[in-house]
């Protein structure tokens, strides 16, 4: 059961970030590329919505669009948004100021070139990195708001549905409890430890001349 309800706690942990990646990754570009008002705007939106708890944001969603699959996926995906957007901008700033991109901008290459064939393939490795940490988030998010009753409904089993199954009767059998959790422990070091090294792979260092 524990292996069966890792479905729904891995699902939810890709596909929110799937969709906050395609969205999020597009507004970074765009703030970070273009600047000005339009960085402006996209980071003033961004920083609201960092404002609000996110948790408490999670369950109003979630509440207010019902539970289901779908629902906690959209709920996770707009909170990963802002952080996603913020993470593609700062890299975007990074490399809008490097050598080839001027070059491409001199040679009279359109924005969306210099974005798609420039400065894209340079974002999205450590945007990846950051995905799968963010991924790891997405499965604790999950697995609270199904500790609290308001993830996949019953008899889908996901991991916090199953923690909390097990918490009124740790006293007689606090394996049920504890194995989901030892799993979504063990789970979520693999992802953080994956998401370091790929960062320390694709980290870019300058040459000293």
């Amino acid at each position: 059961r524990v292996v069966y309800g890792g479905r729904v706690s891995l699902t939810v942990g890709v596909a929110s970030i799937a969709i906050g990646m395609a969205i999020g990754g597009t507004l970074g570009l765009i703030a970070g590329y273009f600047r000005s008002g339009v960085d402006s705007v996209i980071t003033a939106v961004a920083n609201i919505m960092l404002a609000f708890p996110p948790l408490i944001l999670a369950l109003a969603l979630v509440s207010f669009m019902g539970q289901n699959l779908r629902n906690v996926i959209i709920a996770l995906a707009i909170l990963s948004i802002p952080s996603l957007t913020r993470i593609t901008r700062a890299a975007t700033l990074t490399f809008s100021q490097r050598e080839f991109v001027m070059a491409s901008r001199t040679l009279g290459a359109s924005h969306w070139r210099v974005i798609t064939r420039e400065i894209l393939p340079n974002v999205v490795p450590p945007m990846l990195s950051f995905s799968l940490l963010a991924i790891a988030i997405v499965i604790v998010a999950e697995g609270a708001l199904s500790f609290l009753g308001l993830s996949v409904e019953a008899p889908t089993a996901s991991w916090g549905g199953i923690i909390n199954e097990g918490r009124d009767i740790l006293d007689e059998a606090p394996h049920v409890s504890l194995i989901p959790c030892g799993v979504m422990f063990l789970t979520l070091l693999a992802l953080n430890y994956v998401g370091d090294r790929l960062r320390q792979i694709w980290d870019v260092r300058e040459v000293r001349l």
